[in-house]
């Protein structure tokens, strides 16, 4: 017994020293993993299955669309309110979808939940682009007026007006991300439903053409319910290239090749940016048509491997062109407002671009200095375990997973009692006392990362706070492939 005691102290004085020693095992990771889907079945808004494993939820929104006499039943809910918004949950759609289209192989035991988490935005989403002519529907209810309420999504009782997008009032940006999320989830389907595959990436050149035939940003068309909560800021081109980037990858039809080539340099080809989120799409476009040249050395892209290069160099502290903020404990700092999303997603992009150049023996080149694929998984990593504990506040930032982690998410349906307890109605107005209680979430939310700690590394577990402690399906979506990656490696 005392020289297994003393081998244990052994083993973690030397893990204390070693740099390749992980703070999870696979078996941890894969927790995380199928706890990270899992948390989409807390946002399903809808007729719930008779699967549902988060049971504390019931059905809500059955009547959406009906004052346009469209079904726009199902979707997500994006974050802790009670409003659909089509921009997220299309982002939400394809980068789930690239999750399982690059990562898949290493979730064998969660595939098919991954691939029923997709299904639930597409099945949406198909609805919203082909129930009138000519339109997309892109968000049920007004989000200025459910703000005002503190509910449940099972009680809603605030106006649930439905928004659209159509020739007199573009919205390029929501319709080429729709086009985008439809194609990538074709591909997650193509193997296990082929006809439903079909049918998802027909509609995707449907909708790609309608984003791109009628040209304007969906901010300009539905202003005020739209902005400030999911405002185009950077436009609608970065939408149109990674559109028609995905159709390209899930089709391989000649004129999606011709028309990023023809619109690349328009649509920000030429653009460094440095950060990859539900607004700004043109970082994750570089890395993905650097596949074609990576693995296929396709000439045509090699603009898109030297800016994906400069996107990777920025994030990396002793290069010639690093400029990205961490905090003391190492986290990547990009805002105040839910800085998780911006972490997850990096953390995706970096996993895909080092399988990329694994293929070939790829490195990226920094100025002077090189980074191998390993490298770019160390980076990963530390954003990886950073958010699920191994930080200074010793606190997970995934609801349910670890010994510690939140308690007061910013959020309505786990915050209120759950209709299987309280099953009479919560009003409006008398929700609010949850929001302002100082006691834990009745309802646990199992698998939600929230927006997290601030740039000292510092957490207030705060209901109110929604800058740090509302959860959001794009938080989410990348860091399920990320988890995948690690379950297997």
């Amino acid at each position: 017994m005392a020289s297994a005691t003393k081998y244990q102290i052994l083993s973690l004085t030397l893990c204390f020293f070693s740099l390749s020693c992980s703070a999870f095992t696979s078996k941890d990771y894969a927790d995380a993993l199928a706890k990270s889907i899992l948390f989409y079945e807390g946002q399903r808004s809808g007729k719930l299955p008779s699967g549902q494993r988060l049971t504390w939820r019931g059905d809500s929104g059955l009547s959406d669309g009906s004052s346009n006499h469209v079904d726009l039943v199902g979707g997500y809910y994006d974050a802790g309110d009670n409003v659909k918004f089509g921009l997220p949950m299309a982002f939400t759609t394809t980068l789930l979808s690239w999750s399982v289209i690059e990562f898949g192989s290493s979730m064998p035991s969660q595939i098919g939940n991954a691939r029923a988490a997709i299904r639930w935005s597409t099945d949406y989403l198909l609805k919203a682009a082909t129930a009138t002519p000519d339109t997309l529907y892109v968000q049920v209810a007004d989000p200025n007026m459910d703000h005002r309420c503190w509910e449940r999504p099972e009680d809603m009782d605030t106006p649930r007006n439905v928004y659209k997008v159509s020739k007199q009032n573009p919205g390029s940006d929501v319709a080429a991300e729709t086009a985008a999320a439809l194609a990538a989830a074709s591909i997650v389907f193509k193997d296990s439903d082929p006809s439903y595959s079909a049918k998802l990436l027909q509609t995707a050149m449907k909708v790609f053409n309608f984003a791109d035939s009628y040209r304007g940003s969906y901010s300009d068309s539905l202003g005020s319910v739209v902005c400030p909560f999911y405002c185009s800021y950077s436009g609608y081109h970065d939408e149109l290239l990674w559109g028609a980037s995905w159709i390209h990858r899930a089709s391989n039809n000649a004129s999606y090749l011709a028309y990023i080539q023809s619109n690349g340099q328009t649509m920000g080809a030429n653009d460094d940016d440095y950060s990859f989120s539900w607004d700004d799409k043109r970082a994750g476009t570089k890395v993905l048509l650097s596949k074609d040249f990576l693995e296929k050395n396709t000439e045509e892209f090699q603009l898109y491997k030297q800016h994906s290069d400069n996107y990777i160099c920025s994030l990396i502290p002793g290069t010639s062109s690093f400029q990205a903020q961490y905090t003391p404990g190492g986290l990547l700092y990009k805002g105040s407002s839910s800085n998780l999303q911006y972490v997850t997603s990096t953390a995706f992009l970096l996993l895909t671009y080092a399988k990329y150049l694994s293929t070939k023996g790829g490195s990226v080149s920094c100025g002077t200095s090189t980074v191998t694929a390993e490298g770019l998984i160390s980076e990963a990593k530390k954003q990886v375990d950073y958010i699920l504990g191994d930080n200074p506040a010793k606190m997970s930032y995934m609801v349910g997973f670890g010994g510690k982690y939140p308690q007061h998410v910013h959020h309505r349906g786990s915050s209120l009692p759950s209709v299987r307890t309280h099953p009479d109605h919560i009003p409006c107005s008398n929700g609010f006392q949850y929001l302002y209680s100082s006691s834990p979430n009745p309802n646990v939310l199992v698998g939600a990362i929230l927006g997290g700690p601030d740039n000292k590394d510092n957490f207030a577990d705060d209901r109110n706070n929604y800058q740090q402690s509302e959860p959001a399906t794009y938080i989410n979506a990348p860091f399920v492939g990320a988890l995948a990656f690690f379950s297997a490696n």
